[in-house]
């Protein structure tokens, strides 16, 4: 793990600590928005989709989140559309006795203001010092910048604003990623790297397998209408060795009918020891339990999303009967499949 990561987990676990009694449930993470004037629509959705996405998938509320503006409450979007905040910035609570927010993230957007207001810039001052993890999207982070909570910190930004972070504030460093994690600090340069900023974010705070199926289910987003249904954000990471790419997309093109470890090995021409090492080694995973999560995941979305019997679910998935696969859900999502089906239809 790497010197940002370590120091961004550290961060996670301290907050953490406000909301949990020892041997106690984990509470919700308290997570606040400041949108700013124009803020970009898609920006935020992918920001709060990955939270209620993992309220979805989990067996717990791991997320609340609520929003606030930095004058009216009625903010205008770059869509042209209004949304009406929650509260104003000065009503924010950021104190210490776990009333208070765990996060604060500013919104903005390609016509939001690169000035902010005095009540902003202490708002951030304020909660920094009492220890609330700090995040920007797109131009939102010139407001942490400006509020001189970035110093010595990576700060991802929108290429538009490059030239004005280097000429103003040398003390902060550019990051090279479209998106970054500090020490209390996450920001992102657009849409898409907000969900990867906030999928990051999620896996150090509620670990990595909740995060992995927020992706599986969230990657659909990202499919063009000519795109193959097995296509995954994984698989197209090209930081990833092309031997478990492949062996990501086979698993995904045979899910009604799992292929044993032999046959991925044969595929790719690999021993059954070297495939189980690329999963290790870059999944933290055997095969088998990330080609069984996988299944699962895909259980979810039809169950959400289709009104296929659980039997039928159960057997498109590649379980044998549906006494074993009703088993397997609820010991990884909590709660039975017909569960899922019934509190995700009365969420709508």
């Amino acid at each position: 793990m790497s010197e940002t990561r370590r120091s961004f987990s550290k961060s996670l676990q301290s907050a953490n600590r406000r909301y949990l009694g020892d041997g106690a449930p984990s509470r919700s993470l308290r997570v606040g928005f400041v949108l700013l004037e124009n803020f970009s629509m898609m920006t935020f959705t992918a920001a709060v989709d990955s939270l209620v996405t993992a309220n979805l998938v989990g067996h717990q509320r791991a997320f609340t989140h609520s929003t606030f503006s930095v004058g009216e409450t009625r903010v205008r979007s770059d869509l042209g559309i209004d949304l009406q905040a929650q509260g104003t910035v000065n009503r924010i609570e950021v104190d210490r006795d776990g009333r208070g927010l765990d996060v604060l993230i500013v919104v903005g957007g390609y016509r939001a203001p690169l000035v902010h207001t005095p009540v902003l810039l202490d708002k951030l001052r304020t909660a920094d010092q009492n220890g609330v993890i700090l995040g920007g999207l797109w131009n939102g982070s010139l407001a942490l910048v400006q509020a001189g909570v970035m110093d010595n910190r990576q700060c991802a930004l929108h290429p538009d604003n490059h030239a004005l972070l280097r000429e103003k504030y040398p003390n902060v460093r550019l990051a090279d990623q479209t998106f970054a994690l500090d020490d209390h600090r996450l920001t992102s340069a657009g849409p898409a790297s907000t969900l990867e900023v906030m999928l990051s974010f999620i896996e150090h705070e509620r670990g990595r397998d909740l995060a992995r199926a927020i992706r599986e289910i969230l990657a659909a987003d990202q499919l063009s209408v000519t795109d193959s249904p097995a296509s995954s954000m994984l698989q197209d990471d090209p930081s990833l060795p092309e031997a478990l790419r492949s062996l990501i997309q086979l698993m995904r093109s045979n899910i009604e009918e799992p292929l044993s470890s032999e046959e991925l090995a044969s595929c790719v021409n690999l021993s059954r020891r070297q495939v189980e090492r690329l999963f290790q080694t870059h999944l933290a995973a055997s095969p088998s339990r990330y080609y069984f999560e996988l299944r699962l995941t895909q259980a979810h979305r039809l169950l959400v999303q289709t009104s296929d019997s659980i039997t039928r679910v159960s057997l498109a998935c590649g379980f044998v009967s549906s006494s074993h696969f009703s088993n397997c859900f609820k010991d990884f999502f909590g709660e039975s499949p017909s569960v899922a089906r019934q509190r995700h239809r009365a969420s709508k």
